[in-house]
């Protein structure tokens, strides 16, 4: 078994680890928030389409009315959605054959001065004798 030297650094090379941590860190950091940023967006982007599904087959049963939607999104925002979803306004409407729901709200962030907005739109047939 051979021991190697480690060789010697050139005087040239000294602190070099350090620049490249100074310039290569913020890129790190950078796209590690951005990753949970994404994480943190899809998730309530998921929650507020939930609440407008939830909200919209509920308008949308055969004696269903636009309150019963739109307190039905509330409540499922309400159980589920905790801080990840906040500023929220339900909204919608329900003709003779269809009835909508649309969710709007704000995702968390992480990055300062920015404000995600998130809406999310569901939209089912009315239930109905024919």
């Amino acid at each position: 078994m051979s021991t190697s030297k480690p060789r010697p650094r050139r005087r040239g090379e000294r602190g070099t680890a350090t620049v490249e941590l100074v310039v290569l860190l913020p890129l790190l950091f950078t796209i590690l928030f951005a990753g949970v940023q994404g994480a943190v967006y899809y998730h309530a982007r998921t929650l507020a389409i939930g609440a407008a599904q939830e909200g919209a087959r509920a308008a949308a049963r055969e004696h269903g009315t636009l309150t019963s939607g739109t307190t039905a999104a509330r409540t499922f925002l309400h159980d589920v959605a905790g801080d990840a979803l906040t500023g929220v306004s339900v909204t919608g409407t329900r003709t003779a054959t269809t009835a909508t729901i649309t969710v709007r709200g704000t995702s968390l962030s992480l990055i300062p001065g920015w404000v995600p907005t998130v809406e999310q739109t569901a939209r089912l047939p009315v239930e109905r004798i024919t």
